[in-house]
């Protein structure tokens, strides 16, 4: 399966992106920043453009810094996609986390929760989410991004080992863990399109991601 700004800075939805034009910062780049600064515009330009609609001049002229700026960090422009979708992981691994505190160990109610944070970054992120797992990362070969997708799993995994009384990711966890994983990364594609979503009719998101848990933990 296949995710830094610094801590203050806050995320823009697309329609913000597509309200200013303005550069990231105008000038005073230092080096930690230089490269945090670019996979920040290229995640920008990929909500708006997406990954084929921008340059990495398009990239440097959002970030404010020059032309030659992003070769210090990266070899071209897929290297900066790559670290964007990587970071992108991440954070999406950080909200999923973050998503579980207060609800009780072995409930599955966390299960709910990590669906229900799973979809929200999918609608958050669109275009960070589909590059996870589109024709991009298809042709990658890196163990990098690959052990980044097992720790978002794993997350799941742990949590549906906990639901059944396993102390290890045994065939059934994983099995369990597959189905809900299936149908909470398939839910994130059809609410992001409307036409799809439309069939379902009135959708409790919440209703869904906790019978879909309850049936899966009691197979």
């Amino acid at each position: 399966m296949v995710w830094i700004m610094t801590k203050d800075e806050k995320i823009l939805t697309p329609e913000q992106d597509r309200a200013s034009d303005k550069p990231l910062r105008k000038s005073g780049y230092h080096h930690g920043d230089l490269r945090a600064g670019l996979i920040e515009a290229t995640r920008r330009l990929v909500e708006e453009k997406g990954p084929d609609g921008f340059s990495v001049t398009d990239a440097c002229r959002l970030a404010g810094v020059s032309t030659a700026a992003p070769y210090k960090h990266f070899k071209d422009k897929s290297e900066m996609v790559l670290a964007m979708v990587m970071e992108g992981m991440e954070r999406h691994r950080a909200d999923m986390v973050a998503s579980l505190d207060g609800i009780p160990p072995g409930s599955p109610l966390r299960l709910q929760a990590l669906g229900k944070e799973y979809v929200a970054f999918a609608l958050r992120e669109p275009g960070v989410f589909r590059l996870k797992f589109g024709g991009f990362t298809d042709g990658l070969d890196d163990p990098a991004l690959q052990a980044a997708g097992e720790r978002t799993f794993g997350i799941v995994l742990n949590e549906v080992a906990q639901c059944i009384g396993e102390t290890e990711i045994t065939p059934e966890v994983r099995r369990r863990g597959f189905m809900l994983w299936s149908f909470v990364h398939g839910l994130s594609f059809i609410m992001d399109d409307e036409r799809l979503k439309e069939m379902g009719g009135e959708i409790n998101l919440d209703f869904l991601l906790g019978d879909m848990a309850r049936r899966v933990l009691s197979d």
